[in-house]
């Protein structure tokens, strides 16, 4: 079967570190987040060990994915050490960090910028009004705060990936104006590499009492995502989360070009686990679809990056040779 760059999906071969569980919002759809205090951070041996055992596995990409401490928090400054120290050692053994933990300062986001080759973080939706239901504990969830930190990547030169969550109590203009705000940003940095769209999918430790988001409305999502956003921005959908195989081809028809991380576990849905890259593969190749590796950067944000964290994209890309060369 002869198979073109338009019938490429793409995925990075993952391994989630979440420095901390502990969270200082309390989303009432979360399935991720322990208590301040009550959950162990990880420490740079424990680090050191895992790191040594993916040597021998096909991961390229080390998404360092934590909990949020306070800005004001006296473990604020311990925090975010801890964050650089992981990916500055994930760097050292060869792997690619990408960090999505929350807002952060400018400063923050500048120094992470030396020590991760793209970052993230969902957007989730813009409507204020979330705040007095599932975002009523959770601060850091105000809407500007976040989009704040997508003009800041924007203006540091961070390749970033963002997204929206679907079924927590928005409307279906709240989406549209959400992926326009995206679409908005990219237009004036041409920063965005991913856009997410994540159905919500209720898990066992959630308060949040709402059924999941139909998977069959998202081809219908993901089309008119493709409408608003620019081309050079791919869609991504998490395929665990979308259960039926004709489904997840139907989303892929639509529009979505990226299966995203695919790692051991889902640490944001736990009670999902992940597809992996056979399993995929299996459902894609009969339709004419090929599944592909990819970094956590895209080639053309290459020259964004420091001259050590170019040497080790290339080293990847070299090892890849995927025909997107992505």
């Amino acid at each position: 079967m002869t198979i073109n760059n338009s019938r490429i999906v793409t995925y990075s071969p993952a391994y989630t570190i979440v420095p901390t569980y502990e969270c200082f919002n309390r989303c009432s759809y979360c399935n991720f987040r322990a208590e301040p205090g009550k959950s162990p951070w990880m420490n740079i041996s424990d680090a050191e060990s895992i790191f040594k055992s993916l040597e021998s596995e096909k991961v390229c990409e080390i998404l360092i994915l934590s909990g949020e401490v306070h800005p004001h928090s006296p473990k604020r400054q311990a925090w975010f050490q801890r964050i650089y120290d992981l990916c500055e050692l994930a760097l050292s053994r060869g792997f690619l960090p990408h960090t999505n933990a929350g807002p952060l300062s400018f400063a923050e986001m500048e120094m992470l910028k030396g020590v991760n080759v793209s970052m993230g973080l969902m957007l989730e939706q813009l409507t204020p009004t979330l705040l007095n239901t599932v975002h009523r504990h959770a601060p850091s969830k105000l809407p500007q705060v976040r989009l704040q930190q997508l003009q800041w990547a924007g203006e540091l030169q961070i390749p970033f990936t963002t997204g929206l969550l679907l079924g927590i109590g928005e409307t279906v203009n709240d989406w549209w104006e959400t992926l326009a705000a995206i679409s908005e940003l990219h237009q004036r940095y041409h920063h965005i590499q991913e856009v997410i769209l994540q159905p919500h999918s209720p898990g066992l430790q959630q308060s949040f009492n709402a059924p999941p988001f139909n998977p069959h409305q998202l081809p219908e999502v993901i089309a008119k995502a493709r409408e608003i956003l620019p081309d050079d921005i791919t869609i991504q959908i998490p395929p665990n989360l979308i259960k039926d195989d004709q489904w997840l081809l139907a989303c892929v028809e639509a529009g979505a070009r990226d299966l995203g991380g695919i790692s051991p576990k889902d640490e944001v849905n736990p009670d999902y686990p992940h597809l992996q890259e056979q399993v995929l593969r299996k459902i894609l190749q009969p339709m004419g679809w090929e599944l592909i590796e990819r970094l956590p950067v895209y080639p053309k944000f290459d020259g964004w990056l420091s001259q050590e964290l170019q040497t080790s994209v290339k080293w990847w890309r070299n090892t890849f040779k995927s025909p997107s060369q992505v």
